[in-house]
């Protein structure tokens, strides 16, 4: 049965014969033919700051994939403010650190105390959305996927520390990214060095293990981004550029390469793939593509965690229910402006599946901080209509081979 789709892909589907063939401007080529989602910011990229990657799957007889990498103004030290993409790597490596530990008992199910040893740390003993009130972290993964929870990527945040995940991102080929800070905490170059005791107990109370608290040594690559004309500090309008520079920095094709490493292990080398079990595996890839409802702790009411909370492209902002042929597998960030989606989508029914990933600056009037960025008039209209025209243009597009799709075929 063919799944119900917005009325702009069965536009889009009369051209099905007339696409243009993949080049090396292809997606540029691809947008044109639609003035009415893109001219503008085709005319302005570089001030939205339009970035793409666009990967094409192709499987062989055995159902071993390829992959084919089209950009568009992709630009590898133009800036863009990360916001929530990085708790992707972060929820990666906390599952990575657990299996190097190789401590008996201790697992993503277990009890994570976060404690404190100066005042500015947080404390957190329990977890009211779990089922038994345990902070953990399956439960931190499972907020950071569902609903990008800020205070969840703080744990693990505080689990790990600045040097062990710049080391661990190094390692695995990424050394301009950088995860200098918590989300949405207001901390100090200093105070973000310093991370909590944490302890691990099992479920009968027994410590598993015991993390002092731990002081970062990290040394960071310098860069410049001063962007905009204007910022606010606190109430103040302050005049001239906000300084990004002692900010996150993950760019583009780090991000959309993290993802592919998770999800196709095996078509990147031994020394780019995270540590993982095939349980954890199977846990992040469940819960990076299920839906909020699908949830039953945490739980989430629809009324203010629709199906398309974390799904910017392909769904734009909308709130109707989505259909469950189509799975979404990704991360997404939102802030300062910056409006980014790092995605692997899959249409069950039509055997078609793609890697997506773009990001784009929201903010026409030059001001951060502000809170006036256009995400709702530029940013999730323009992420929507990229995932639809990409769709559309993957049922179109011949394959030697079907794809075997079940591997992701996920029970939620």
């Amino acid at each position: 049965m063919r799944v119900r789709l917005p009325i702009l892909f069965l536009f889009l589907s009369f051209f099905a014969d007339a696409q243009p063939k993949p080049d090396g401007d292809f997606i540029e080529k691809l947008l044109k033919r639609f003035p009415d989602y893109f001219k503008m910011l085709l005319d302005k990229r570089d001030s939205f700051n339009v970035q793409v990657i666009y990967t094409q799957i192709d499987r062989d007889k055995r159902n071993r994939p390829s992959f084919k990498e089209y950009t568009f103004n992709l630009k590898h030290n133009q800036y863009f403010y990360p916001a929530s993409t990085v708790k992707m790597p972060v929820a990666l490596l906390a599952l990575e650190k657990l299996n190097e530990l190789k401590i008996k008992g201790l697992d993503m199910n277990s009890t994570m105390i976060t404690d404190s040893s100066f005042s500015m740390h947080d404390v957190v003993y329990t977890d009211p959305t779990a089922v038994d009130s345990r902070p953990t972290i399956e439960q931190y993964i499972k907020q950071i996927f569902l609903v990008s929870d800020n205070n969840a990527f703080n744990r693990l945040y505080e689990f790990l520390g600045q040097e062990y995940i710049q080391k661990k991102l190094i390692a695995k080929g990424y050394p301009d990214a950088i995860i200098r800070h918590r989300l949405n905490s207001f901390r100090s170059l200093e105070e973000n060095r310093n991370t909590n005791p944490v302890l691990f107990y099992d479920t009968s109370g027994v410590l598993l293990y015991d993390q002092s608290p731990q002081y970062s040594h990290a040394v960071f690559p310098i860069f410049t981004a001063k962007l905009g004309k204007a910022h606010y500090n606190g109430e103040q309008l302050v005049d001239g550029p906000f300084e990004f520079s002692l900010k996150n920095r993950l760019y583009l094709q780090d991000l959309h390469h993290i993802l592919r490493s998770l999800l196709f292990p095996e078509s990147v080398r031994r020394s780019q793939r995270f540590n993982l079990t095939k349980k954890d595996q199977d846990f992040v890839w469940h819960w990076m593509s299920a839906f909020p409802r699908e949830s039953k702790y945490p739980y989430y009411d629809t009324a203010g965690y629709w199906d398309a909370y974390c799904k910017f492209i392909l769904y734009g902002s909308g709130k109707e229910v989505k259909p469950s042929g189509i799975r979404i597998f990704n991360k997404v960030g939102d802030a300062y402006g910056f409006l980014t989606d790092i995605t692997y989508v899959v249409d069950f029914d039509h055997h078609i599946e793609f890697m997506l990933s773009a990001t784009i600056s929201c903010n026409s009037d030059g001001i951060y901080n502000d809170d006036q960025y256009d995400y709702e008039t530029i940013g999730f209209p323009f992420l929507q209509h990229l995932g639809q025209v990409i769709y559309d243009y993957e049922l179109g597009r011949k394959r030697k081979y079907v794809p075997d799709l079940s591997r992701f075929a996920i029970k939620y």
